[in-house]
């Protein structure tokens, strides 16, 4: 049985991938990353992991796609960019590749090398997460949710003001 919702998910998850890499439309885009979001908040799932299934349901396929399309409704898809900005498209595009890959490998590396003068794993669970989130990260969880509110709020002051012209 387990097999079979793994295969289902992970053929979910990457259908929705595949289908946000064709779709032109930014709305089903946004739509097509829901199914991957929630398609791997399912296989989380399956790896007896609920309380990161719970939030990868909640944040990424809840909230942060809200936010998306959000900003889809906002811009005018119709104008696009100027064409002086999509020169530099490429050149960002390589530049953020090399960033990402740069994050994917040194993760790994650093792994090896601290699984082998690792003497024993220690184990988390959510009531140690609350505990570290709300007592050492307190402020820095705090800054973050201003940070979030202050951006929402200009959010909307720009869409009325994009809106009263």
């Amino acid at each position: 049985m387990y097999y079979f919702l793994f295969l289902i998910l992970s053929i979910m998850a990457v259908g929705g991938v595949i289908g946000m890499i064709l779709s032109r439309n930014q709305a089903y885009n946004a739509l097509f990353l829901v199914l991957s979001f929630a398609s791997l908040g399912g296989l989380y799932a399956l790896l007896d992991a609920p309380f990161i299934a719970t939030i990868q349901i909640i944040i990424y396929a809840g909230a942060i796609i809200v936010l998306f399309l959000f900003v889809i409704m906002i811009i005018n898809l119709k104008k696009g960019l100027p064409q002086e900005r999509k020169k530099w498209i490429p050149y960002l595009a390589i530049f953020l590749g090399v960033i990402f890959l740069f994050q994917i490998i040194y993760p790994v590396i650093s792994n090896l090398i601290f699984f082998k003068q690792q003497k024993g794993i220690i184990e988390g669970s959510p009531l140690n997460l609350g505990s570290a989130l709300f007592s050492e990260y307190l402020y820095p969880f705090e800054i973050t949710s201003l940070i979030i509110i202050i951006a929402l709020i200009g959010a909307v002051v720009l869409l009325k003001r994009k809106g009263a012209k």
